[in-house]
């Protein structure tokens, strides 16, 4: 009874392991490949628990989450046969694991070979349409687009998916360098005397628009004053004439200047003023004016 019950137990374990053997957990952030005799039976791209048959099926674990490769700096001519250096990088992913295990048989290494080549390809012949001035000027956005829409779907044979180019750095090489940034500082010293002369002949037109309006406004109001000027002497005069016209305001009016003009003569500490018999002035003291 006893070796039946241990023979049981026995047996019973090695169900348990075997059924255990078979158990296969799949990660939110992986593919799991089911293999048999090193055929790709399935692929598991939802997480969870599944099963396979212990001892004839094998199991691959492939990422399911996005990949950066970074690409090496590398050498690229321009337009205008520049030399320039690429710094560069990608984000990818596996869309397809059955293809990617198909053709490049599970190795991440081929497939970033892959994209290192399409995407050298592309970057090269981007920026060899291009002036260097272009390059560094567009870098940003405009590369990036060229780049990607080179590579376009070419690596979907591979089961490959390319997210993102995006550019490190775009640099110059050190023995031009320093010519490079000579030559772009005078172009624009040069722009910046364009602007300066134009802003100035625009400056010097304005100025003598406005001293031409300033002097037209400042003679017609001269203009105007010695009008105004002339037209009140000649009311004063009107006035005056008016206001002398009969004899007796005359007579005051004479009075009144030759006061003024003895006022006028008296001058100094010598208030002693001597007038011959038949000035107007002593005839005013005589009482003898007419």
């Amino acid at each position: 009874m006893k070796k039946a019950t241990i023979a049981a137990l026995g047996t019973a374990a090695v169900v348990l392991l075997g059924a255990l053997s078979g158990l296969m957990i799949t990660e939110q952030n992986e593919y799991k490949l089911v293999r048999r005799f090193g055929k790709v039976e399935r692929v598991v791209s939802q997480p969870g628990i599944n099963f396979k048959i212990p001892g004839l099926e094998t199991t691959q674990i492939l990422p399911k989450e996005t990949l950066l490769y970074d690409l090496a700096p590398s050498d690229v001519i321009t337009k205008d046969k520049k030399t320039m250096i690429s710094d560069s990088y990608v984000l990818w992913r596996i869309d397809d694991p059955l293809k990617f295990a198909q053709t490049l048989n599970c190795s991440i290494e081929s497939g970033e070979s892959r994209i290192n080549t399409a995407v050298y390809n592309a970057t090269k012949n981007a920026i060899s349409s291009m002036t260097q001035d272009e390059v560094i000027t567009s870098r940003d956005g405009e590369l990036s687009r060229m780049v990607m829409n080179a590579v376009g779907n070419s690596m979907n044979q591979y089961g490959i998916t390319l997210m993102m180019f995006e550019t490190k750095q775009l640099d110059l090489p050190d023995d031009n360098k320093e010519a490079v940034y000579e030559r772009m500082i005078s172009e624009r010293d040069n722009i910046a005397a364009t602007y300066t002369a134009e802003g100035s002949s625009e400056a010097k037109v304005i100025r003598n628009s406005t001293d031409k309006e300033v002097a037209i406004k400042i003679s017609e109001a001269e203009k105007a004053a010695e009008i105004l000027k002339a037209e009140g002497e000649a009311e004063y005069m009107r006035i005056l004439a008016e206001a002398y016209a009969d004899a007796d305001r005359s007579d005051f009016y004479t009075y009144v200047r030759s006061l003024d003009a003895l006022k006028n003569s008296m001058v100094g500490d010598n208030k002693t003023v001597i007038l011959s018999a038949d000035s107007p002035i002593a005839k005013i003291f005589d009482g003898k004016l007419e």
